[in-house]
C-alpha cells in the first residue's frame, strides 16, 4: 500500500468562508490523516496523507472550495508519508 503526503497552500478568498471546515469534512469522508489551518497571510494550509488517488480527489476539491470561496491557486508539494499523523484536525491560525 503506497501512502503519500501533500502539503498545500490555498490562496484567494479562502478565509471567512468556512474553508477549514470544508477541508475537514472532505478529509474525514476520504479517511485522510492530517490537518488544516489559516495562515496570517490570508492563505489556508493543508497537510494530508493517504493513497495518491485519494489525495488527488482532495486536491480537486481544494481547487473548487466551498460556496463563497474564490480559489486563485493551490500550490502543492508531494512527499513521503510520516507516521506522526493520525486523524484530521483543524488547527489554530499560524501567524508569522
Amino acid at each position: 500500500m503506497c501512502v503519500k503526503r501533500i502539503s498545500a497552500i490555498v490562496s484567494g478568498r479562502v478565509q471567512g468562508v468556512g474553508f477549514r471546515y470544508f477541508v475537514f469534512r472532505i478529509a474525514v469522508k476520504l479517511k485522510l490523516a492530517g490537518w488544516v489551518r489559516n495562515r496570517g497571510s490570508g492563505d489556508v494550509e493543508v497537510v494530508a496523507q493517504g493513497q495518491p488517488a485519494v489525495l488527488e480527489e482532495m486536491l480537486r476539491q481544494l481547487r473548487t472550495g466551498p460556496p463563497g470561496a474564490y480559489v486563485q491557486n493551490v500550490a502543492v508539494e508531494w512527499g513521503e508519508a510520516g507516521a506522526e499523523l493520525a486523524g484530521f484536525d483543524v488547527r489554530p491560525t499560524e501567524y508569522f
